[in-house]
């Protein structure tokens, strides 16, 4: 099993399409993959999570999920992500990537690892900046590996009892 970060929106969908208390092996060992910390997660997806799904951001909490500060580094590289998909100021598309989501691939790029989003993977649209974070990830001068949590759970090859 490899090391991964987490975004929003897939432990947000883990969270609501496998509900703890039906699936308590699952959340054993998402906990196990936290506490490792093959499981980590940028300050900013965190956030997201506690404004979205506070239970949920309670949870990652008290699990104490390894937080991924963005650093200069990391935000160089967003700003340069920002560049290439042809985003001016703060002009992003409502159907592309935000500012925090270009941090976040900046993160699993920094970290070296892949990153887990369960934004909807999208035929390239006509307009860069309409991209989202898979296909932003997908990207020659970006090339961050992208699955979403179901991928996740499957390249585990765990069997949860």
């Amino acid at each position: 099993m490899s090391d991964y970060v987490i975004d929003a929106s897939s432990i947000i969908y883990g969270w609501d399409n496998y509900p703890i208390v039906q699936f308590p092996g699952l959340w054993d060992w998402i906990a196990r993959q936290i506490e490792a910390e093959n499981l980590i997660i940028p300050s900013v997806a965190l956030e997201e999570v506690i404004e979205n799904s506070p239970e949920c951001g309670k949870w990652l909490n008290d699990q104490d999920i390894a937080k991924i500060v963005a650093q200069n580094a990391i935000l160089q590289d967003a700003m340069r992500m920002k560049h290439l998909l042809g985003i001016a100021n703060d002009d992003y598309h409502p159907k592309g990537v935000g500012e925090n989501d270009l941090i976040i691939i900046a993160c699993a790029k920094f970290c070296g690892r892949p990153l887990i989003s369960d934004e909807s993977r999208q035929k390239l649209p006509d307009l860069a900046k309409k991209r989202k974070i898979p296909a932003v990830c997908a990207m020659p001068e970006v090339t961050v590996r992208c699955i979403n949590f179901l991928d996740y759970l499957k390249q585990s090859e765990v069997i949860f009892r």
